[in-house]
């Protein structure tokens, strides 16, 4: 059986959570990376068209010699929201949200609860017969908060902490994990995602309303215009439906931040019924997400840090996977590890040993077998068991002395 010696690695490289990296650990993604691609397309598609439409009616002006400088100030600043909307969608998905480290074993606690289980404390390293409490009690603002027991993280998450179930990871300031942009929001990133949906709204409104402009600034009635004008139409259509999207979201989403909420907090615990201990007052709630300082990340993705597990090369024979004294199968990705002195027998020598000692004695045995009479059953019933007494303790010296 190989033993893998630990080898020193970025923590990039042995994260345990489900994101991915990019340039080496210094972009941070979530597992769904993939739909950052369709809400760009989403947000570039119509910006472009437009564009293109504004481009049309410039030339169309400069054609008929007509003045075409006030067309020149709307599609640059249709240009600009669409590159500021990229770039808050970007630096949103590609940043640590706040990610909390995991501990490599759960905390010490004085508090432990006695349980009646088999001792395993050479499997999994901790004391046996004790059991963290699931939730500790933590005052915040004078109000009692109950926190609970990550069992995937090994900690209690602070105040305001939640595990996300997609990314795997507890994160800070946990609000919710978007799908369109394939990652947690946080707090260090939730900033960025309240200019992302309010740059999104805006730029509907504006492409909205411009249209409606192209639509309304050709000659002849309002309707032969929007049955000849097809690529407006779409873009009206478009930008309505979006609205109510993302405008929907930008104004949930100042709400929260005047109450100090969190998405998950405003479901989960419903503070309208009962009083918010995070709720400073409006100014100082708006002041706490636009005006404060980012906290730094909490991991360090490029550091080179060496695997202090050991990982155990699968081999042919099963047994290596037996618990010894409880009789369980590890599965291939457990974190438990045999102790080396259970790690090093070797299993299949014992095994055959085994098997080619019996064969010995059953042949032995056989040279001495006649015919009895029924009266000697008794005397071949002792014999045969002190022969069976013998080869069981035979075997075991093997065991010693292997």
């Amino acid at each position: 059986m190989d033993v893998a010696k630990p080898e020193s690695k970025r923590l990039y490289q042995i994260w345990r959570g489900n994101n991915k990296f990019l340039f080496g650990g210094r972009l941070v993604f979530g597992p769904d990376v993939a739909s950052l691609f369709l809400s760009s397309f989403l947000i570039v598609g119509p910006a472009v068209a437009f564009c293109v439409k504004i481009l049309s009616i410039i030339r169309h002006q400069l054609s008929e010699n007509k003045n075409a400088v006030p067309w020149y100030p709307i599609i640059i600043v249709a240009i600009v929201l669409t590159m500021l909307d990229v770039f808050f969608l970007f630096i949103t998905s590609s940043r640590d949200p706040g990610i909390i480290p995991r501990n490599k074993k759960p905390p010490e606690c004085d508090e432990t609860i006695e349980i009646d289980t088999p001792s395993v404390e050479w499997v999994n390293g901790r004391p046996p017969h004790l059991k963290l409490p699931r939730t500790k009690d933590v005052i915040v603002n004078g109000h009692t908060i109950k926190v609970k027991f990550c069992d995937t993280c090994l900690l209690y998450r602070p105040p305001r902490v939640s595990h996300c179930s997609i990314c795997n990871n507890c994160v800070q300031r946990f609000d919710h994990h978007c799908p369109w942009l394939g990652q947690c929001i946080g707090i260090r990133n939730y900033k960025f995602f309240y200019m992302f949906i309010t740059t999104s709204t805006i730029l509907c409104i504006y492409v909205f309303a411009f249209s409606w402009y192209n639509i309304f600034h050709r000659q002849g009635s309002v309707w032969k215009a929007i049955s000849r004008d097809y690529l407006s139409d779409i873009l009206i259509v478009y930008c309505f439906i979006a609205f109510w999207f993302v405008g929907g979201l930008t104004f949930f989403h100042f709400y929260l931040i005047c109450t100090n909420q969190t998405t998950y907090e405003n479901f989960r615990y419903r503070y309208s019924k009962k009083e918010n201990p995070y709720n400073k007052g409006m100014i100082k709630n708006l002041k706490e997400v636009f005006l404060s300082e980012i906290p730094p990340s909490r991991n360090n993705f490029r550091a080179i840090v060496e695997e202090d597990e050991v990982t155990v090369r699968e081999s042919t024979s099963s047994k290596e996977k037996m618990d010894i004294e409880m009789g369980n199968n590890f599965g291939e990705d457990s974190s438990h590890t045999l102790p080396d002195i259970l790690r090093n027998l070797e299993y299949d020598d014992i095994e055959e040993n085994i098997k080619d000692r019996e064969a010995s004695d059953r042949s032995y045995s056989d040279q001495f077998v006649v015919p009895l009479g029924p009266d000697l059953k008794e005397t071949v019933s002792s014999l045969k068991v002190e022969v069976d007494a013998n080869t069981v303790e035979k075997c075991d010296g093997m065991i010693r002395t292997n």
